[in-house]
Parts: C-alpha cells; sequence; structure tokens
C-alpha cells in the first residue's frame, strides 16, 4: 500500500497523484456508505474496489515483487533467429513484460487507470499462477480501504525519486518515511 502512493507520488502519472488518490478515495467512500459503523467489508464490497485494484496492480507492475522464473521449454521454439531446444531452461523476467513499449506506450509511467488485458504478469500467468494471488488481491484491497478512509498520507522523504532494492523483495532504499493523520474512527 505504501509503495502505492509512493510511486504515484514520485513517478510522472497518467492521473495527478491527487487527482488518483480523490477517485480512490471515493471510490472506498461509496463502499463506507452502506455499512454501519463497524461493519466489516464484504466479498461484493472488495469486489467494487476496481479502481483501487488498479492502482495496486499498477504499482506491482512498476516494481514487481518477483523478479522472474524459470520454465522448460515445451517444444523447440525459434525466436528472433535463435533455437531453443525443447527441454531447455528459459529464464523469464516479469519486469521485461512490465515495460515493453510494445505493450505498455509509456512503460515507466505510472497509470492506475486501467490494467491492460493479458500483460500484468507480477504473479506470473497459466497453470503456474501464484496460488496466493487471490489472497493477496484481498488483503491488499481489505487494507487499502482501511487506510484510504481513516487516514491522510504524507509522504516525508521529498519529492525526488526514490530508488528500490531487491532484498528480495522491492524495498524502498532509504525506508517509506510517512506521516499518517487520523481523520475517522477505525471502528
Amino acid at each position: 500500500m505504501a509503495q502505492v502512493y509512493q510511486f504515484s507520488s514520485h513517478q510522472r502519472t497518467q492521473l495527478s497523484p491527487d487527482t488518483t488518490r480523490a477517485r480512490e478515495h471515493a471510490e472506498h467512500e461509496e463502499i463506507a456508505k452502506g455499512k454501519r459503523n463497524g461493519e466489516a467489508l464484504t466479498w461484493e464490497d472488495v469486489a467494487k474496489m476496481k479502481l483501487s485494484w488498479c492502482v495496486a496492480q499498477e504499482t506491482l507492475r512498476l516494481v514487481p515483487p518477483v523478479f522472474g522464473s524459470f520454465r522448460r521449454a515445451p517444444i523447440d521454439i525459434e525466436f528472433e533467429g535463435y533455437t531453443i531446444p525443447k527441454g531447455w531452461q528459459i529464464f523469464w523476467a516479469s519486469s521485461v513484460t512490465h515495460m515493453n513499449p510494445a505493450i505498455f506506450h509509456e512503460p515507466s509511467r505510472f497509470d492506475g487507470s486501467a490494467a491492460a488485458p493479458y500483460s500484468f504478469v507480477a504473479f506470473g500467468g497459466g497453470p503456474r499462477i501464484c496460488p496466493g494471488m487471490e489472497l493477496a488481491r484481498v488483503e491488499t484491497l481489505v487494507t487499502m480501504h482501511y487506510l484510504v478512509r481513516h487516514f491522510r498520507w504524507k509522504l516525508c522523504c521529498g519529492e525526488e525519486k526514490s530508488t528500490f532494492v531487491r532484498d528480495p523483495m522491492p524495498t524502498p532504499l532509504d525506508g517509506l518515511p510517512v506521516e499518517l493523520d487520523h481523520i475517522a474512527p477505525l471502528c
């Protein structure tokens, strides 16, 4: 969640960071309107968090949690004049797909307004897609809901572009200092 706001503040964005936050806040407020104080979120509520999931996916696209993985070539493959024989190990890197300008018009630009179909591979894909993807989605959206609704965020690291290291997960090099202002009761 913190990465979402760090990226929307530091990357060139399709929508301004303030616009993205305002739209996301409105999405969560709309869900909260139909709830009694302290009432838990339902599956239906989580399903309504479309903009929030697009923002989370865009963050994972720019800084994927897993660099890639190995696969075996199931058949002989011709690729750009090279033959990859059946059975050879191939390394697949999600960042190569996520930063491909043929798929993403401006790959280094944060655009939380929509996710490109069949090109988001932060959780892998096909029969070996991460089995925890749906759990991660629900946990992310529920956390975002409570943080967006109950706190106002201010990054304390300035406007300069932050640097990430992989250790082994993407981690802000200098931490991620934020100031949180409590704006609504948690219950």
